[in-house]
């Protein structure tokens, strides 16, 4: 087969993991890469064979044309980034989480997807390591038995972790639909972030195959204590009727069962998730086999946070799925309390300036 061309928007941290790995698969080309900063771009573009290199996105990709249109930018325009992508005829959009900041915002990359034959993934790429693969396949196999609920929680604040700790737990679940979420807000510092998001939110969501699920995500969420590095402390899993299965984003699974003490070893790493990663877009791409980062299997959980927002902001049920758009964010800022967040962690009081 023939290479699928590249094109990269955003040359942070990310952008150029995104890059460096495309071009490390021998299935693609990068052949643009782009930023507002065109210094960032020829720092990096002798390592990438030398692609394009430009600051205006929307005129590179109308003039490349690339098959895989990539860009990991700030979240505040996700609905630009999209229309481009769409416009420059791409196979395959990629871009990172949260899939946009409101759900005003959701539903309009939704609606203007709707117009492409583009396949969609969003970047919850922690699912490729070892180490939430083995609970997967540990909650897949029954050994837990039948799950009842499953769970999540995270110190970084929402707009960064709640997307990946729902992903994941919903990837447990099988991807079952949620009927209604409700959830409670604390700490309004980190609504002026770029990735604005209320400092602490914590919630419950429930499934239709009748799975509960729970959320923590923020400064007041519970220690894990297995994990040292403070954005490592992250915990996802699923309890059944036999046991439980969980995965620490900084290090390693655990699982309980009937038959003993599972444990194992892992650590989220962007050079042993991203491979995994773009795989999985060769095989959509060349098979129709769709990657569990696919934009439907994102969105569920997208609608799910926001829902939460929603819910922390107006209070009681929001029912899913969310039938018209909000600026949550707006609603979270004129209903929350000024009150102070209490954290958990003394690392966390410098975050959250609390």
């Amino acid at each position: 087969m023939s290479k699928y061309t590249v094109m990269v928007v955003g040359m942070g941290k990310r952008g150029k993991s995104h890059a460096f790995h495309f071009n490390a698969n021998g299935n693609f080309e990068v052949v643009g890469i782009c930023d507002i900063d065109e210094a960032k771009c020829a720092e990096v573009a002798p390592g990438l064979g030398n692609p394009r290199i430009g600051t205006d996105a929307a005129r590179m990709a109308n003039e490349l044309k690339p098959d895989v249109f990539c860009f990991c930018t700030l979240p505040h325009i996700r609905v630009e980034m999209i229309q481009i992508g769409v416009a420059c005829g791409a196979k395959l959009i990629a871009f990172e989480k949260p899939v946009a900041l409101s759900s005003e915002e959701g539903i309009r990359i939704k609606e203007i997807l709707s117009t492409s034959t583009a396949k969609v993934v969003v970047s919850h790429q922690h699912r490729y390591g070892r180490h939430y693969q083995a609970v997967k396949d540990v909650i897949a196999s029954g050994k837990i038995g039948k799950v009842h609920t499953v769970y999540g929680y995270a110190h970084g604040w929402a707009a960064h972790m709640l997307s990946h700790i729902i992903d994941y737990s919903m990837w447990f679940n099988g991807y079952a639909k949620a009927e209604w979420v409700m959830a409670q807000a604390a700490g309004k510092h980190k609504l002026a972030d770029m990735h604005a998001s209320p400092d602490y939110i914590a919630g419950f969501v429930q499934f239709e195959n009748g799975v509960r699920g729970i959320y923590e995500c923020g400064g007041g969420s519970p220690d894990v204590p297995e994990v040292e590095r403070w954005w490592g402390k992250n915990k996802i899993g699923a309890i059944g009727t036999e046991g439980y299965a969980e995965v620490y984003t900084g290090n390693g699974w655990k699982a309980v069962t009937k038959d003993g003490i599972l444990t194992g070893e892992g650590t989220m790493n962007y050079e042993t998730d991203m491979p995994g990663y773009i795989n999985d877009m060769v095989e959509w791409l060349e098979h129709g086999n769709a990657s569990d980062c696919a934009f439907a299997n994102a969105y569920a959980g997208f609608e799910i946070m926001l829902g939460m927002f929603r819910s922390a902001a107006v209070g009681g049920q929001v029912a899913m799925p969310l039938a018209s758009g909000e600026n949550e964010l707006n609603l979270l800022k004129q209903n929350m309390s000024d009150n102070r967040l209490f954290v958990t962690l003394d690392e966390s009081k410098k975050e959250f300036s609390c």
